[in-house]
C-alpha cells in the first residue's frame, strides 16, 4: 500500500475519508509510529488477524458514515481470545446496524491494545490563506474541555516542535507533575516533524488528526488516526 493507490481507490469510490486502517498504514510509512492495525471482513478473518497481532486487542468498526464509534457500540476492547473476538466482530456489525442502517460498513479494524499513556493530541488543517498548519495539545477528553493546542504553520524545523509542546498551558503534565513520570518530549517532536514531512509530500491531504497518542517515558504510539482528503 502506497499514498497514490490508496488515494487513486479512494476517489474511485467517491471517498474523501480514509478509513482509519489506511490513515495508520500510510502514517507508519511515513515514519510515525502507530498501533498495528489491520482490516477484517469476516469473523474467521478477525480472530485470524488477532492472532498474528498477539492478544489483548480492540475492534472497531470500519465505515465513513459513523464518526463516533463508541456511541454505537462499534468498538470493544481488551479481547483476550478468538471466541471473544469473532463475538465482539458479530456484536459490533449487529449494533452499527441498529443505529446507522444506511452506513456502508468496510469491516472491523482488528488493532493491538496499546498500554495507557499521557494523551495528547496531533494534528493538522489546511487554512485558505496560510496554507498546511499543524495543531499540537494534550488529548483525549482534555482537547474538548480545556483546548490547550498550539499551532504552526508548515514547514516546521525541529525548533518549531519543541516550542509547540512547550507552549501549552498544560505543559506540566509532560513535565510531570505531582511526581508523575515526566514523558519523552523528544519522541513527541520527532512525530510532529515525520507527520509535517508526510503533509508536505502530499497536498492532496486536507485535514489529519491523531487522537490520542499514548506518549511514554521513552516513546509514543498513535491509537486512532483520520485523514481527510481535498475535493479536487
Amino acid at each position: 500500500m502506497n499514498f497514490e493507490s490508496v488515494l487513486h481507490q479512494a476517489r474511485a469510490e467517491g471517498r474523501d475519508l480514509l478509513n482509519e486502517v489506511e490513515a495508520k498504514q500510510l502514517l507508519s510509512q511515513a515514519g510515525v509510529p502507530v498501533v498495528e492495525t489491520l482490516l477484517a471482513t469476516t469473523a474467521d478473518q478477525a480472530k485470524r488477524l488477532a492472532g498474528e497481532i498477539g492478544y489483548p486487542v480492540v475492534v472497531k468498526v470500519v465505515s465513513a458514515d459513523i464518526s463516533h464509534k463508541s456511541d454505537v457500540g462499534g468498538v470493544k476492547v481488551g479481547l483476550a481470545n478468538a471466541e471473544a473476538v469473532g463475538e465482539a466482530y458479530e456484536a459490533i456489525l449487529a449494533n452499527s446496524r441498529q443505529a446507522v442502517p444506511d452506513a456502508v460498513i468496510t469491516g472491523v479494524a482488528v488493532q493491538g491494545m496499546a498500554v495507557e499513556g499521557t494523551e495528547i493530541i496531533v494534528g493538522m488543517v489546511r487554512d485558505p490563506q496560510f496554507g498546511p498548519v499543524m495543531m499540537f495539545g494534550l488529548g483525549g477528553i482534555f482537547v474538548e474541555l480545556l483546548k490547550d493546542v498550539s499551532f504552526r504553520v508548515l514547514p516546521l524545523t525541529e525548533r518549531d516542535a519543541q516550542q509547540m509542546v512547550n507552549d501549552i498551558k498544560g505543559r506540566a503534565i509532560l513535565d510531570g507533575v505531582r511526581g508523575q513520570t515526566a514523558v519523552d518530549k523528544a519522541a513527541i517532536c520527532k512525530l510532529i516533524l515525520n507527520v509535517g514531512v508526510f503533509i508536505e509530500q502530499h497536498p492532496e491531504i486536507q485535514e489529519l488528526d491523531m487522537n490520542p497518542v499514548f506518549v511514554y517515558a521513552d516513546g509514543a504510539v498513535a491509537v486512532d488516526a483520520r485523514i481527510v482528503l481535498s475535493q479536487a
